[in-house]
């Protein structure tokens, strides 16, 4: 990435963060990655690309760091059950169900071969909620399905990795299925990330306490964030979940032990800064890559993919709602409750990057795919961010 055209992504990153007023209808990621899709057709952007790489290893484990260590502890363990569920059996639920669902389609489209349509789903499958959580506080007060949603997200993220780790494989191979290979690569995988980010977060929060020098607690905040991630890649294990996990047990450890050092305070005056930043050259750079894709006769086809994922969601989550009587008395608006939350599943960075990896292996004939993919998910990126501000609104005047 050329550096005079970082600054400027930089800089109009600034000036939308600082001119959002209008956010409830419009979220800030919306908005640049549609100026992105404009910069996308200046010649002094032609050359300016981002990686599967650059996603994976400079811009998701910072992100997935700072969720996961502000992520409110109490509303954690006071979800963590239909959050690990969503994300798990839900997750597995969605990818076959939307699998399906666009394997069949194509006979009416164009046609895509089974382990295509798989492959797609599981890039489709991760949500990523960014300024929506808020947004649902603010708009509706459902404070407990936004923490629902973004809890989900920040564990979804390594398990569809998996997913899609599997899927194109057999895609890519011809192979058939293994049911028993997907489930054993899925658990060795996602506890051996699990295991080692508690690992590495206690080492943070024992090694932390040799000094109370703010500046060397944000140092090795980051050593711990991205250190997660890259062992967990290196030993095969998920480093988005080596991430996710250190990032909870260092919360838990500032909220036991240590507040008195104001630890939390030290973080979030690095982090709040850092995370913004990343996220507006992010989505500029999401704008800016996916407009080569836009250009494609199968919009349809994707528009139909969009309202799949949508609807596959709803339905997943409300046969785990209306399904399991303690989650059918804990949220009261049953209805309202299951459109939010399908609604907020929003495609986002995690889902680029698998995108991407897809382009990276990809053959000619295979382009299609990367193109459905990156309509789906500009469609959803930008209808459903910008709807969950009215649809909140109508669902709690219905109540």
């Amino acid at each position: 990435m050329g550096t005079h055209q970082l600054l400027l992504l930089l800089f109009i990153g600034y000036i939308v963060y600082t001119i959002d007023i209008k956010k409830n209808f419009f979220p800030v990621p919306v908005v640049l990655v549609l100026i992105g899709l404009g910069l996308s057709f200046m010649p002094y952007f032609e050359d300016f690309k981002i990686s599967k790489d650059i996603i994976f290893n400079i811009f998701l484990p910072a992100i997935l760091f700072t969720s996961a260590y502000q992520f409110p502890l109490k509303q954690l363990r006071a979800n963590i059950g239909i959050i690990v569920t969503l994300s798990s059996i839900g997750m597995i639920a969605v990818v076959f169900l939307l699998g399906l669902s666009i394997y069949l389609a194509g006979t009416v489209f164009t046609a895509v071969s089974f382990s295509a349509s798989f492959l797609l789903a599981a890039i489709l499958a991760p949500t990523d909620p960014v300024s929506v959580t808020t947004i649902l506080k603010e708009s509706s007060g459902a404070e407990q399905i936004a923490d629902v949603v973004e809890g989900e997200s920040m564990i979804n993220d390594g398990t569809s990795i998996v997913f899609f780790t599997i899927f194109l494989t057999v895609f890519q191979t011809g192979n058939g299925f293994s049911v028993w290979n997907f489930v054993t690569e899925l658990l060795v995988v996602s506890f051996g990330g699990l295991l080692l980010g508690i690992l590495i977060g206690w080492l943070m929060s024992k090694t932390i306490r040799f000094t109370k020098d703010k500046k060397y607690h944000v140092m090795l905040s980051i050593i711990g964030a991205y250190g997660a991630f890259y062992i967990g890649e290196a030993f095969g294990v998920s480093g988005v979940l080596a991430t996710v996990a250190a990032g909870i047990f260092v919360s838990y450890e500032m909220r036991k032990e240590i507040e008195e050092d104001n630890l939390q305070q030290s973080l979030d005056g690095f982090w709040d800064i850092v995370t913004p930043v990343l996220l507006a050259v992010l989505f500029l750079l999401i704008g800016i890559r996916g407009a080569d894709y836009l250009a494609f006769s199968e919009w349809w086809f994707a528009v139909a993919i969009f309202l799949f994922a949508i609807i596959i969601r709803f339905i997943v989550i409300a046969a785990f709602i209306y399904g399991v009587p303690i989650w059918r008395q804990e949220f009261k608006n049953d209805f309202s409750t299951i459109t939010l939350t399908a609604w907020s599943g929003i495609k986002g960075a995690m889902s680029v990057a698998l995108l991407l990896w897809l382009e990276e292996t990809a053959g000619g004939d295979d382009q299609i795919l990367v193109s459905l993919s990156f309509a789906a998910i500009l469609l959803s990126l930008v209808i459903q961010s910008i709807g969950i501000y009215p649809l909140s609104k109508i669902l709690k005047n219905l109540q």
